[in-house]
């Protein structure tokens, strides 16, 4: 009956990934850098869209609406400064 219960809760702590503002907002040059590759190796927006980065770059606009901008924003302004 124990093995049951440590079972039940490394399950739920594995597939637990929400993170808290503090967090995205530490990482953010992370996922900067993680865009900025996924632009430099060409992939469309639909790709760069499904990423880990653009997910978390969108939740920290949501939750923090007038500190930062919307990733649409962020891929094309350093989508030009690329291309340049």
């Amino acid at each position: 009956m124990r093995r049951v219960r440590t079972v039940a809760a490394m399950s739920q702590a594995t597939f637990t990934i929400a993170l808290k503002i503090g967090e995205l907002e530490a990482s953010f040059p992370l996922y900067c850098k993680a865009l900025r590759i996924l632009i430099r190796e060409e992939k469309s927006i639909e790709q760069i869209q499904r990423s880990v980065c653009w997910h978390r770059l969108d939740s920290r606009h949501h939750c923090l609406l007038r500190q930062y901008k919307d990733p649409n924003h962020l891929y094309f302004h350093l989508k030009r400064e690329l291309s340049t």
